[in-house]
C-alpha cells in the first residue's frame, strides 16, 4: 500500500512509519517544509492553505497525526494555536482528498478523548455525548473537519487517543525523573480517570485499523482498563521501587498549566473501548502494571 503519513516524525508517527515499512508498505510523509528533489515526501502548509494535491493522487491510505501539543500554559495563543493546528490542518487534508480523481480508500485522522470532557467515573464508549470544556470543542470541530471526505465516499474513522505510554516521550517519560527520584505522586485528588495505551498497541491497532473496511467513524483509542491517577501513580512508584506519595498541588499545576490548562490535567475520562475490541483487536497489555513492567525492564530502556 502507498500510504500518506502527517506527523511522521512525532511520537506515534515516527513508531508507526516504522511498522508500516517494516511489513512492506511505501510511507510517503506529508511534511511542512521544501521537498527535496527526488525525495519521497509531500509538502503541506496548513497556515497557508497550501498542499501538494497532485502527489495525494492515487495513494490507497492517508493517515493524518499532525497537530500542536496540548502540553504546556495555555496562552491565548497556545489554545489557537491547538485549534488551528487540528481543525484547520484536518479540513486542507480532508478537502484536498475530496476533490481528488483518484481519492484513497481510507483517511484515518487523529482525535483525542478530549472529545468526551472531564467525566468522573463515568465510562464511555464511542456513543457517548461530547463534553463542554475547550479540548472537547476542538475535538469536536476536528472530527467535523474530516466530513468533506466522508461525504466524498472516503471511509474515515476518528481516532480518539487516550495517554500513550512510552519511555521515549510524552506523559510518562516526562513523569520517570521525579517518580525515580522518589518524588513522584497523584496529580491534584489523583481521582480523575487515566485511559492509557502503550506505543505497540496505538501502532498495531492503527494497523488493524487500515485493514478493517467495517470500522468508520469514531473509535476510542485506549486499553481497556482506565484507572484512576492516584492508582497509576501507585503502579507506577511500585515498579520502580519508590514511593509515589508526593501529591503535585492544584495551585503549582495553575501555576505551570494556567487556569484551564491546570482543569484539563486535573480531569480525566473513563474512555472503553468498544470498537476495538468488537472489532477483535487484541492488546498486548491490557493493564498497566505489566505494561509498566514491560516499558521500565533494562533492556527495553528504548521504548
Amino acid at each position: 500500500m502507498k500510504i500518506v503519513v502527517s506527523g511522521s516524525t512525532g511520537l506515534i508517527g515516527s513508531a508507526l512509519s516504522r511498522a508500516l515499512a517494516r511489513r512492506g508498505d511505501e510511507v510517503v510523509p506529508l511534511v511542512r517544509r521544501r521537498v527535496a528533489r527526488g525525495e519521497q515526501a509531500l509538502a503541506w502548509d496548513p497556515e497557508r492553505g497550501t498542499i501538494d494535491r497532485a502527489g495525494l493522487e492515487g495513494t490507497d491510505a492517508v493517515i493524518h497525526l499532525a497537530g500542536e501539543n496540548v502540553f504546556g500554559r495555555w496562552s491565548p495563543a497556545k489554545k489557537q494555536r491547538i485549534y488551528d493546528s487540528r481543525v484547520k490542518g484536518t479540513s486542507l487534508v480532508s478537502d484536498a482528498l475530496a476533490g481528488l480523481h483518484r481519492p484513497p480508500a481510507t483517511l484515518l485522522a487523529a482525535s483525542a478523548i478530549g472529545y468526551y470532557g472531564d467525566r468522573g467515573e463515568e465510562a464511555v464508549t464511542e456513543e457517548s455525548a461530547p463534553g463542554e470544556d475547550f479540548l472537547a470543542h476542538v475535538a469536536r470541530d476536528w472530527e467535523a473537519a474530516t466530513a468533506p471526505a466522508t461525504r466524498a465516499g472516503i471511509r474515515v474513522v476518528n481516532m480518539r487517543t487516550g495517554v500513550v505510554l512510552t519511555t521515549i516521550g510524552g506523559a510518562l517519560a516526562k513523569m520517570l525523573p521525579a517518580f525515580r527520584l522518589g518524588l513522584g505522586g497523584p496529580v491534584g485528588s489523583g481521582n480523575q480517570y487515566l485511559s492509557w495505551i502503550v506505543l505497540d498497541d496505538i501502532v498495531n491497532a492503527i494497523l488493524h485499523l487500515l485493514g478493517n473496511p467495517n470500522l468508520v467513524g469514531p473509535v476510542n483509542m485506549t486499553a481497556p482498563t482506565p484507572l484512576m491517577n492516584r492508582e497509576f501513580a501507585k503502579t507506577l512508584g511500585k515498579v520502580l521501587g519508590r514511593p509515589a506519595v508526593v501529591t503535585v498541588p492544584a495551585f503549582a499545576l495553575r501555576i505551570a498549566f494556567g487556569t484551564e490548562g491546570a482543569a484539563m490535567v486535573q480531569g480525566g475520562q473513563r474512555v472503553l473501548p468498544a470498537r476495538l475490541l468488537a472489532s477483535g483487536f487484541k492488546f498486548s497489555f491490557r493493564e498497566v502494571e505489566p505494561a509498566l513492567r514491560h516499558l521500565l525492564a533494562p533492556s527495553e530502556g528504548s521504548r
